[in-house]
């Protein structure tokens, strides 16, 4: 199959995407469409409504799927098991990213690693059936690129999964509802719901903590606004007193301080983002604003995992590290 046509633009009109699929096709090395985890071809029908309110119908269950990395997680921790992923899933010295979750990204193909990277031809020759991806705006895909979306579009059909305003335990729901509807095997899922939610039942016990959730930059720090995100709602519906900015900038995701102004807010506890787009705490310690912060002077300074799988094993292991750090800390002001 030779795609270099693909290579000189030519996706860009109608022709050329037709043109690259039949190309894709020619290299089907026979690969049925088959429940994950399953031998045997699925012809039933396939429907789905994402938090789009699009509703998705195949003529059989979708089994060659790629996603972006925070639901190939998710996907993975039910059963299902995507061809490839895009979106940040390999460290620089060839680890895996702590987004990709349980992902074996050995064996999965990697369509990019960065913001805006997406590998259109290598896409279309994989001859996917279903794209899945989480969105923090609806409509708007998470790590799928403006610029060849609708090229993406065209290839196979798409659904998105909600983030912003809903607690984790509906977006992990709605992961759970459409794994059941690609044939995934649930195994080890209602070992991993029960640890999820004893250690929920703990969360109240550190109610007098106060809780200041940041990402930091090279210039400047991003207090997070807790509505916006799955994990800190489902903390403060549990009880956890989480610091609301006073003043979030546009998108309301959150407020965007100086590091000359990281004393803006008090706190008992600081958890911080572990991302690798994220300043790492080393590099966060060397201001000096943000050094004298009680909680930190005080080593009440703890990771964030702000991109924790949305399965039950993803917040299992989540929320057991956050009570395992917890119960380490005092309340200071």
């Amino acid at each position: 199959m030779d795609m270099e046509l693909a290579r000189r633009g030519f996706l860009t009109s109608a022709a050329g995407l037709a043109a690259a699929m039949t190309l894709a096709a020619c290299g089907d090395e026979g690969t049925s469409a088959a429940v994950p985890g399953s031998s045997e071809p699925q012809s039933r029908a396939w429907t789905f409504t994402d938090d789009r309110d699009k509703k998705l119908e195949q003529p059989k269950t979708p089994a060659r799927i790629v996603a972006q990395v925070g639901a190939a997680a998710a996907l993975w921790d039910f059963g299902v098991r995507p061809i490839a992923v895009f979106g940040p899933h390999k460290l620089k010295d060839g680890a895996k990213d702590p987004q990709v979750g349980n992902v074996d990204i050995t064996k999965v193909a990697g369509l990019g690693n960065v913001w805006d990277e997406f590998n259109v031809e290598q896409y279309i020759a994989l001859q996917p059936d279903l794209l899945v991806s989480s969105m923090y705006i609806k409509g708007t895909l998470w790590y799928v690129p403006e610029k060849s979306k609708d090229t993406i579009e065209q290839v196979a059909p798409t659904a998105g999964v909600m983030l912003t305003g809903r607690s984790a335990t509906q977006v992990i729901g709605t992961y759970e509802e459409l794994a059941k509807s690609l044939g995934a095997s649930m195994e080890g899922v209602p070992e991993a719901k029960a640890r999820m939610e004893a250690a929920t039942k703990e969360l109240p016990r550190f109610k007098d903590l106060k809780i200041l959730l940041v990402s930091g930059g090279a210039d400047a720090l991003w207090v997070v606004n807790p509505p916006e995100y799955p994990d800190i709602v489902h903390m403060t519906q549990a009880g956890l007193n989480v610091v609301t900015p006073a003043k979030v900038d546009e998108g309301g995701f959150f407020q965007t301080l100086s590091w000359e102004n990281a004393d803006a807010y008090d706190a008992d506890v600081i958890l911080y983002d572990t991302r690798t787009q994220a300043l790492k705490p080393e590099e966060m310690l060397k201001k000096p604003t943000f050094a004298g912060l009680p909680a930190v002077k005080a080593g009440q300074f703890y990771p964030w995992n702000a991109e924790a799988p949305f399965s039950y094993q993803g917040y299992a292991a989540f929320l057991e590290g956050l009570v395992a750090n917890l119960k380490n800390a005092k309340t200071l002001l």
